[in-house]
C-alpha cells in the first residue's frame, strides 16, 4: 500500500519520474518492483484516528483507493470500512494522481459522492507549490 505523497519542495527534492508525467504510486511501484495499492494518502492522521464511524453513518467520510490489482484493492477497500470510512473506487494506479496534494479530495473530509466528484475534478496539472522548481535542493535519495 502507498499511503505516502510527494513533495518535491517541502521534503523530497526532485524526482525526475515523477517530475517527467508518472504517477507517484506508479513512480513507487516501479522502485518496489511490485504493485501498490495508493489509499489513505489524502486524510489526516488525525481524521483517520479520530473521526471514522460504523457503516451507514450519514455523512461518513470516505478515502479514495486506487490500484490495478482488483483482489488487493479489495483488501485495501475492506481495510477502509473496518476503519470507519467509505472506500470509493479511484481507478487504476495512473489515476491516482486525482489523489494527490493539490487536487478537490485531498485533505477533504467528504462522503462518498464527495469523493467522487472531487475526483472528477481533479485536473492534471500540478498547482506550483506541489512542483519541483529548478532550485529545489535535494533528490530521492539525497533529500531536500
Amino acid at each position: 500500500m502507498d499511503t505516502g505523497n510527494y513533495y518535491p519542495q517541502q521534503r523530497d527534492g526532485r524526482i525526475e519520474g515523477i517530475e517527467a508525467g508518472t504517477t507517484e504510486s506508479r513512480w513507487v511501484s516501479q522502485q518496489l518492483g511490485r504493485p501498490v495499492i495508493k489509499a489513505f494518502n489524502n486524510i489526516y492522521a488525525e481524521h483517520l484516528l479520530k473521526k471514522g464511524s460504523p457503516a451507514g453513518t450519514p455523512d461518513r467520510i470516505a478515502l479514495p483507493v486506487a490500484g490495478d490489482d482488483t483482489a488487493a484493492k479489495a483488501v485495501v477497500l475492506k481495510l477502509v470500512d473496518e476503519l470507519g470510512f467509505d472506500g470509493v473506487d479511484a481507478g487504476g494506479l495512473d489515476d491516482s494522481w486525482k489523489q494527490q496534494p493539490g487536487t478537490p479530495v485531498y485533505g477533504a473530509d467528504l462522503d462518498a459522492e464527495g469523493v467522487r466528484r472531487a475526483l472528477s475534478e481533479a485536473r492534471k496539472d500540478r498547482a506550483p507549490e506541489w512542483r519541483a522548481t529548478a532550485n529545489n535542493s535535494g533528490t530521492f535519495f539525497a533529500p531536500a
